[in-house]
């Protein structure tokens, strides 16, 4: 949620093209595009849309150091990954084959002249996002459920404000305006006003420029590196255990969020739309512990 962007969307586009065409071939044994390579299976491509998920070099380029939006095609479970299986010969062709060309045709028209304006494929992306938010409106407890409507605007906006060429017209949550996007059923006419924030809330926090990156990788991590050394003890928020995420993936948001602008209450409210409700002491608690190892400094 600290990157909204519509490439995602153009992504999916290609994606669900594929899964179109795969059925056709696989129902039928025919399809002008059936991208079943002749040593690989013919079942059809079941892509789904995902919200982001870590694990893998993506993070690095959607790290706030960079902030550029990526693509992930993951193919889950895999039983053999991480395994003295996980070889080439492991590894169907025609799986690779529909990721290699989802991949080189986003690639391919994000990188046309004129681009063009893709707002269907948005409109589209955007009507997964508002289920998944639907479904999870009902996890949560009255007081969260504005926050959740609130961030899925906001962020929405941000989708839109992202498109190349774009119309002035945008979203206006304080309005419920929708000019170029299409109405979403989650939005009515009550008001989605920001909680004053209080005490540690007002708090802000801007990344400093170095070190780049997140800090954990596969086989290292920054921040227990240098934790001890800065006197930092152990913080709730990495054992952290939320409704849609954990103490990896909270943590690697709220870097990305601290961007000088945004309180420690706005923070958590992002993270908990995000991974699921959050105390806000244990954001702020780690915010105050980067600040200590030299990752963020706080803005007066």
């Amino acid at each position: 949620m600290s990157l909204p962007s519509f490439v995602h969307d153009v992504a999916w586009a290609f994606a669900e093209w594929v899964n179109e065409e795969s059925y056709k071939f696989a129902a039928t044994g025919k399809a002008d595009y059936p991208l079943a390579a002749p040593e690989g299976g013919k079942e059809p491509l079941r892509a789904e849309y995902s919200a982001f998920t870590m694990g893998s070099e993506h993070e690095m380029y959607q790290d706030s150091s960079f902030g550029i939006p990526a693509i992930y095609l993951n193919d889950w479970a895999d039983r053999y990954i991480h395994t003295n299986f996980d070889s080439a010969a492991n590894i169907d062709p025609t799986k690779l084959k529909r990721a290699a060309f989802i991949g080189a045709a986003s690639g391919y028209y994000l990188a046309s002249e004129p681009l063009g304006f893709p707002l269907a494929e948005v409109n589209f992306g955007q009507l997964f996002r508002s289920m998944e938010v639907e479904r999870r409106l009902k996890q949560v407890k009255d007081s969260d459920e504005t926050i959740l409507k609130r961030q899925f605007l906001e962020g929405e906006n941000r989708v839109v404000e992202s498109l190349p060429h774009a119309p002035g017209s945008q979203i206006a949550w304080g309005e419920f305006k929708f000019q170029t996007i299409l109405p979403l059923r989650i939005i009515n006419s009550e008001k989605l006003d920001r909680k004053p924030a209080t005490g540690d809330g007002l708090l802000k926090f801007k990344r400093k420029a170095e070190p780049k990156g997140p800090l954990a990788v596969f086989g290292y991590d920054y921040f227990a590196d240098h934790a001890k050394a800065a006197g930092v003890a152990t913080l709730k928020l990495l054992s952290y255990e939320g409704l849609w995420g954990s103490g990896d993936e909270y943590v690697y948001e709220v870097l990305n969020l601290a961007d000088g602008k945004r309180n420690g209450q706005e923070i958590r409210d992002a993270v908990s739309a995000e991974y699921g409700p959050v105390p806000l002491e244990l954001v702020v608690e780690y915010l105050k512990a980067l600040e200590k190892i030299g990752v963020v400094e706080q803005v007066k």
